[in-house]
Parts: structure tokens; sequence; C-alpha cells
């Protein structure tokens, strides 16, 4: 017999199987309908953007002036070593809070320098077997690294300015997380084909396991949605008002060209002459679908990407978002 809801349906199952060296599969269940893709998106760029790792930001070679210089007795000249130490993937085992930690090294050929021996009791290296330098008979090579705590990337230019004067600048990659992506799957529950399951294929570069990356992602979700569970009613109406126009109007200004739509869909759009994602926002699935010449593939390709992005077609904006936003589109059209 058919119910009405009064609440969605909360997921009940979750299952965790390691599928390869730091690569994890994590499959969640059931979702309502439309509530895997919400989920999963943020979740899976906050893994990708969000995850902390240390990379090293500086470098310092004895007797070396510059990235295009060259050291004696070693095969590589300094542009490749640095390539090659971009690549190393440091583990921290004792470093400080503010994430950063100067580390001297000597070795003496001949010898082939790798990942391994850059290893000391602050920092372990994930993939000991990359390849750094050939150190020639009779050579030494002395160097220093800064290592960093970050989350993302930092282009050199960014670092320059927050190193000693004799260092060399790299750009960082801090992401751990080297693949995040999602499958949503249909399930049956109760007879119902149209719940949903999420499931995650993780994989890191070792400095984190792939779960400890996918809880400090669910982490910071929390973090950053907790300021919407303080109690905003003693906010002024106008921050109010502001803060709808944040959420809704930021999203919904941005330009239909950005959707990555098909030619056919695109240009039934344009002629129509909506430029804006709001203006779809604003139409009623009946005012969608009689727009000339929108065909059925179209239209279930704009619901496709209205549903990405969190608004499905006919969904019910606040009066005074909806007042705001046909305001803008009109100026911004005019």
């Amino acid at each position: 017999m058919k119910t009405i809801k009064i609440a969605p349906y909360i997921p009940t199952d979750i299952n965790i199987e390691e599928i390869g060296k730091n690569r994890i599969r994590i499959s969640a269940y059931p979702f309502e309908s439309g509530y895997a893709i919400t989920l999963a998106h943020p979740v899976r760029r906050l893994l990708l953007s969000s995850s902390v790792g240390y990379a090293p930001i500086a470098l310092k070679i004895e007797g070396v002036a510059h990235e295009f210089d060259s050291v004696r007795g070693i095969s590589e000249d300094v542009s490749p070593f640095i390539v090659n130490l971009k690549n190393i993937r440091f583990i921290n085992k004792a470093l400080e809070n503010d994430g950063q930690v100067i580390v001297d090294y000597s070795f003496k050929g001949p010898m082939s320098l790798t990942g391994a021996d850059l290893e000391n009791d602050i920092l372990d290296v994930a993939n000991k077997d990359s390849y750094l330098a050939t150190i020639n008979e009779d050579a030494v090579l002395n160097f220093s690294i800064i290592v960093q705590k970050g989350i993302g990337y930092v282009p050199s230019e960014d670092i320059r300015g927050i190193i000693p004067e004799n260092y060399i600048p790299l750009d960082a990659y801090f992401t751990p997380v080297k693949r995040a992506v999602y499958e949503i799957e249909n399930v049956l529950v109760e007879d119902n084909p149209t719940y949903e399951k999420i499931v995650f294929d993780i994989e890191t570069d070792g400095q984190i396991e792939p779960y400890v990356a996918f809880k400090e992602a669910i982490a910071i979700m929390h973090s950053q949605m907790s300021i919407f569970g303080a109690d905003i009613s003693s906010v002024p109406l106008a921050s109010k008002n502001s803060l709808e126009e944040t959420v809704e109007l930021k999203d919904l200004m941005i330009k239909i060209d950005t959707l990555n739509l098909s030619a056919r869909c695109f240009n039934c759009l344009d002629r129509t002459g909506i430029r804006y994602i709001g203006e779809m926002v604003l139409m009623s699935e009946n005012e969608l679908k009689n727009i000339k010449n929108m065909g059925k593939k179209s239209y279930d390709e704009i619901a496709e990407k209205l549903q990405e992005l969190g608004y499905p077609v006919g969904s019910e904006l606040p009066e005074e978002v909806k007042s705001s936003l046909s305001k803008k589109i009109t100026k911004m059209k005019s």
C-alpha cells in the first residue's frame, strides 16, 4: 500500500572493500532518488582538493646558484633532479603542528639515490624506490629541502616569498589522493527500484590510507556546513537576504555555456534567449518542455544537468531569491 513520507529514508548499509594497494571501494545505500549525487559530488571534490599531504616546497644544493645549473659528479642536471624530487611522497612521522621541516642531506658516490635514502627520524617516504639521481665515484651531493604540510597544489611563484632567498622554490603537489571517482546504482527497497547506492573508488599515493582520507573529507564537509547549524533567528533580516543571495544567486548567474551541453541542446536555449542557469531554474517543467524545438533528449539533458547542480526541474526557491534572481537576470541581459 502506498504511503506518504514525512522524512527522507536514512541509509543503513556501508561496505568497505580493499581492491588494491592503497585503494578501496566504499558502498553506501539506500539513498532517496537524487540524494546520492547531492552527497557524492562534494565528497569527491573534498577528497581531491582538501586532503592533507606533505611535499617538498624548496631546495638548496651546495654549489648551485639556480635551477638550470649542473652539479659536478652528478649524472642529472638540477632541473631533472627537481622533477624527480617533486615526485617523492613524504609521510609525516614527527612534524610539529605547523607542518614544516628543513632537512639536510649529504651523500657520497658512487650510488643511485632513491626515495628511501631521504627517510629520517621525522619523515618516511611512501615511494621508496622512486629514482632521484646517480652520484658518480668520488662525487659528493650536499643539499637541503623544506618539506611542508598542505592541501591542493601551490605553484612555485606563490612559494618564492615564504622561503629563504638561497632556496629554489618548487611547485608543491600536496594532494595524497590519486583517484576519487563514484558511481550511482539503483537498488530495490520494498519493491521500489528508484533508491540509490553510492560506490566510491578511492586511491592514495601511500601518504595516507584511503579510508582515513575519506573520513577526513566527511569531517571537512561537516565543519563547512556547521555555520548553517547555528541559530540564525537573531540575524538581521538584511543579513539573511544577503545569505540567501550568496547561497543561491552566485551559482545561478553562471552562463549556460559552462554546462557543456550538446550543440543541439545549447542552440535550442540560445535561440530562445536563455543565457543563464537561473533562467532555467525559474522555469517549471512545462515551460522548459514547451521551449521551441525542445525535444525529449534535450530536455532530459537539461534536467540531468540541473539535478547535478542541486536544482532539479521545478525547484521551489524562496520568493525573495526568485525576485532577486529575476531582477539580476533582467539587468544582466539589458
